[in-house]
């Protein structure tokens, strides 16, 4: 029997081998659509907004207070940058003329001459007879003075870190689809299905 068992053999491996053929030939097809079809969400970068520059915030708060926060869109922030620096600003201006009257005062106060005295402004006139009293005051708004212009420097300062944080911050996605979100899957190995729980928390892409 295995003579007359040959052809059918060679007909039924020729057949095999047939299919084989075919189903490869048809899965080298269809990979390409495949390949093609999930490179296209990845090929729209348009749709994507770019991020802000931080080293571009940095600059122009340093430059000009309140044109990083500008520059970020945060302008909800101009009246507490210029707040901040324009009050230091005040109290420097005040505190310097009062010390410089204070300085003026004692000098009148203690030179011996009580012909000079009228030129003592108030309300260092009431207290001529007591020069130490101007002369602590005085030291005091001295060290006011210097305080004012460290504080505005601190404003300065704070005012181009707050841009620099807005803009990293303005580079993370923070539209509607950041959200938790359930998603079906399918596990090819095992041939099971079920429901994922996806977090999309991701980095927006720029040029």
């Amino acid at each position: 029997m295995l003579p007359h068992m040959k052809p059918i053999t060679i007909f039924i491996l020729s057949l095999l081998l047939a299919c084989n053929l075919m189903a490869q030939r048809d899965s080298s097809v269809i990979q390409p659509v495949a390949l093609e079809d999930t490179a296209k969400p990845a090929a729209t970068p348009a749709l994507v907004k770019p991020p802000y520059n931080p080293r571009k915030a940095i600059i122009r708060s340093a430059i000009i207070p309140g044109w990083g926060q500008a520059y970020n869109k945060k302008y909800w922030k101009l009246p507490l940058v210029y707040g901040a620096l324009g009050t230091t600003t005040a109290l420097f201006f005040r505190n310097l003329r009062q010390y410089k009257d204070a300085k003026n005062a004692y000098i009148l106060a203690t030179d011996g001459d009580p012909l000079n005295d009228e030129q003592i402004k108030q309300p260092y006139y009431a207290v001529k007879d007591q020069p130490e009293r101007i002369k602590v005051f005085r030291n005091q708004v001295r060290q006011n003075v210097d305080y004012c212009v460290l504080f505005f420097l601190v404003f300065w300062g704070l005012n181009v870190a707050d841009a620099a944080v807005d803009a990293h911050l303005k580079s993370f996605d923070v539209s509607d689809n950041l959200s938790l979100q359930f998603k079906p899957f399918y596990h090819p190995a095992t041939g099971s299905t079920g429901l994922s729980l996806v977090f999309n928390l991701g980095q927006a892409k720029g040029k």
